[in-house]
């Protein structure tokens, strides 16, 4: 009688215990960076404690659910069934806040409906195009995504009003400096998962110090409930101006971007390379998770970049270690009280580990980048014009306010203008016409795998 056909690594269930274990440890290393973008996000458009905490809950319950979507995976249709992990990435926060400044919330959470609707119609044609999206137009929008973020970190750090008696007061600025230095020790003398959790700990460690410095307020933690679900809609029913869902659709194309390399790299640690088909599925539950996020009053998700890491640390394979780890994620974002914790930590607090995260965001856009051929291109123009124009809403934030209110949504955004700047020049380069003056093409490009802006440093 013939023996059956031995699974798959990526589909063997390992003993509980085990499982449990090791699907915990994906929650440690993913949770700072899941939490931090709704923390940035609630401080930057004013949102009282209690709503950031509701921000939290919602986030972490959206990405677990992603998460089981994208390990289990439903039929042929969603779910690129590998042991990745999902959680909100970075990359839809300056363009919420511009449209949250501009149309409100309810537009912010429509137009990541919307967005999330056109990511489900575009993903079997983006895998299918994804050459159109290479290391050089990903590496110059992950930089600018960074590199755009850190004056959210100093905001946040310094404090919103300038005007007020305590606006970047020397101890603010020593307690996020300790944090920066704190996290930098831990991750050069501590070794493995003490080494991957240095910004959770920074975040805990400025906490301890920030309670006798009199910046905590964890009062409304008494009042929250051990138990309890986001309810949908909380700030009303969805708007979905125009200008708002071009931005958030642009937003998902980046989404896309980062997930397709991180799903890529997974497939080849686990021996189980992708296809188009297994790539638009994946992708496909990201574009669920854009409107899971907008019913929910949560965020769009990406593929984390830590788990890939430590899928290749560990060399566990199984799929169902990414599906106990989102399960953990739904637990957590089911306890209002954790997220009225999470909700309370100091500005200097939250500023001190973004800075770290937002400035490591960059670093893995230069890394991208190494991978592109700049000698005998025009690479090195493309780069330079897509940071340069990504960057201009940044470094004058009133430069388009003559122009109509859905231009400076579109152009205001940094990571809006660097893709579409980015995405546009590469095609002018390297897919129209005869390549001539030295716009011969990217020939070092590969399809291979790179971080995304949600990578923390391992």
């Amino acid at each position: 009688m013939s023996q059956p056909p031995e699974r798959h690594p990526v589909d063997q269930l390992l003993p509980p215990a085990r499982l449990g274990l090791l699907g915990i440890q994906h929650v440690l290393v993913m949770y700072t960076g899941c939490v931090t973008v709704p923390l940035v996000f609630g401080a930057a458009v004013g949102l009282d404690t209690a709503t950031i905490g509701l921000l939290i809950n919602a986030d972490l319950l959206v990405a677990g659910l992603i998460t089981l979507l994208q390990a289990l995976g439903i039929g042929r249709i969603l779910g690129v069934r590998l042991p990745v992990v999902a959680g909100a990435t970075f990359a839809s926060v300056t363009p919420m806040i511009l449209i949250a400044g501009e149309y409100g919330l309810p537009a912010v959470y429509g137009s990541m409906i919307a967005a999330g609707v056109f990511g489900l119609l575009v993903a079997v044609p983006f895998a299918r195009a994804v050459r159109f999206f290479p290391p050089l137009v990903s590496g110059s929008v992950i930089t600018v995504i960074g590199l755009s973020l850190i004056g959210v970190a100093a905001g946040l750090i310094a404090g919103p009003d300038p005007a007020a008696k305590d606006y970047a007061t020397p101890s603010h600025l020593a307690l996020a400096g300790g944090i920066v230095l704190l996290i930098v020790l831990i991750s050069r003398f501590a070794r493995g998962l003490v080494a991957q959790l240095g910004v959770l700990l920074g975040l805990v460690g400025g906490t301890l110090v920030a309670i006798p410095m009199g910046l905590t307020d964890f009062s409304s933690v008494g009042h929250a409930d051990w138990f309890g679900v986001t309810s949908p809609f909380h700030f009303g029913a969805p708007e979905f101006p125009a200008a708002a869902v071009i931005s958030m659709c642009v937003v998902m194309l980046v989404i896309f971007t980062e997930s397709t390399a991180d799903m890529l790299a997974v497939g080849e640690m686990t021996g189980r390379p992708l296809t188009s088909r297994d790539l638009a599925r994946g992708l496909a539950a990201d574009g669920m998770s854009g409107i899971l996020g907008g019913v929910m009053n949560s965020f769009p998700d990406t593929v984390f970049a830590q788990n890939v890491g430590l899928v290749g640390i560990t060399g566990i394979r199984s799929r169902y270690v990414a599906a106990v780890a989102g399960g953990v994620l739904v637990l957590l974002g089911l306890v209002p009280k954790l997220g009225e914790i999470v909700a309370s930590l100091p500005g200097p607090v939250i500023g001190g580990a973004g800075l770290v995260m937002f400035a490591t965001v960059t670093a893995v856009g230069v890394n991208t980048l190494r991978k592109v051929r700049f000698e005998g291109t025009n690479n090195l123009l493309i780069v330079a014009v897509s940071i340069g124009v990504g960057m201009v809403p940044v470094a004058a934030p009133t430069i388009y306010h003559a122009f109509p209110s859905w231009f400076q949504i579109i152009a205001g955004s940094a990571i809006t203008s660097a893709t579409l700047t980015a995405f546009l020049l590469n095609l002018l380069f390297h897919h129209t016409g005869r390549r001539g003056g030295g716009t011969e093409p990217d020939t070092r490009e590969k399809a291979e795998p790179q971080a995304t802006a949600d990578t923390v440093s391992h």
